[in-house]
């Protein structure tokens, strides 16, 4: 049993890809949203990107965050913020999870965990692959703002509105 429980703390460890760092290029992507369409980083081009990835659709953490985004959108979008989320759920599951919860923004599907992978967030945990909780901020020309590694469902989306405000307030766009 202990053998057991090492190797997967080992597997939960490993990933393929190195997270992005602050300053660095955001890696591409090119995922289908809930409803089909796809979506490339360069959609966002010229808004700040908040890109969270999350574990699994309509679990407890994820649905805490996925409408907390959704309440405080307004206020992100006022900041010139878009937000769009990833898991390695399929379009379809994305679909359910959305509709039940009313949310207004893109969710990606990353089923072959490429997006996950390129940005260094994958748990594989043999059969099963699941996105870590981490969030990106991603300015308006494409470049890492922000990498949240440590994220509490309960107040991510009011934290990333003032580090917001504080990089705005600083002149960055």
């Amino acid at each position: 049993m202990l053998s057991i429980l090492a190797l997967l703390i080992a597997s939960q460890l490993a990933r393929a890809g190195e997270v992005p760092k602050i300053g660095e290029t955001a890696p591409n992507f090119n995922l289908p949203d809930q409803n089909g369409k796809i979506y490339t980083l360069a959609n966002f081009q010229g808004k700040w990107l908040v890109l969270y990835f999350y574990p699994k659709d309509d679990t407890p953490g994820c649905t805490e965050q996925a409408c907390n985004f959704r309440d405080d959108l307004n206020q992100l979008t006022g900041l010139g913020a878009q937000v769009v989320g990833i898991s390695v759920d399929d379009s379809k599951s994305h679909a359910d999870f959305a509709k039940k919860y009313s949310l207004p923004f893109p969710l990606l599907a990353d089923k072959g965990a490429e997006v996950t992978t390129r940005y260094g967030v994958l748990r594989n945990l043999g059969i099963l692959k699941l996105a870590r909780r981490y969030t990106f901020l991603i300015d308006p020309q494409g470049k890492i703002s922000k990498v949240y590694d440590k994220v509490e469902t309960s107040r991510h989306s009011k934290e990333i509105i003032e580090d917001l405000n504080k990089l705005l307030a600083a002149g960055k766009e």
